[in-house]
């Protein structure tokens, strides 16, 4: 990961907190990406969600990202763990990748460590944001 600004919105930080806290108390299998969120937030800036950019990539935002090493282009909607499924491009925000894109805006690019070595992305487009949409409630 870079460093970087990431902004988060006031009731994102709250759901994502509760969840955090939740799943750090009890012996959860996705122990380090938890880690790794609880890092992200800890740096974030929060934002009101009237105030946040546009771009930026928030909970349940709708977004394509590029491959940077294959060209393949993704469109991944960023849940909450109980609304993940991959089939239905829904990712979760506890996923490597997931993670790695909350706070991000279109035209980044970002690096990420997986099992199988380091992976970079771009965030080619933001198709949806519900604070950008005016849906300040999902």
């Amino acid at each position: 990961m870079s460093n970087r600004r990431i902004f988060i919105t006031r009731q994102d930080r709250e759901r994502l907190t509760l969840m955090l806290d939740e799943a750090l108390a009890g012996k959860h299998r996705d122990a380090a990406s938890l880690k790794e969120l609880s890092r992200e937030l800890s740096i974030a800036e929060t934002v009101d969600p009237k105030a946040v950019p546009p771009d930026v990539v928030t909970m349940n935002s709708r977004v394509v990202v590029k491959d940077m090493e294959t060209g393949e282009s993704s469109e991944y909607t960023l849940v909450f763990p109980e609304q993940a499924d991959v089939e239905q491009g829904r990712l979760s925000v506890v996923s490597p990748i997931g993670t790695a894109i909350l706070g991000y805006a279109k035209g980044d690019t970002l690096v990420w460590q997986t099992p199988g070595g380091s992976r970079q992305i771009r965030i080619e487009d933001v198709l949806y944001q519900p604070e950008a949409a005016g849906d300040y409630h999902l």
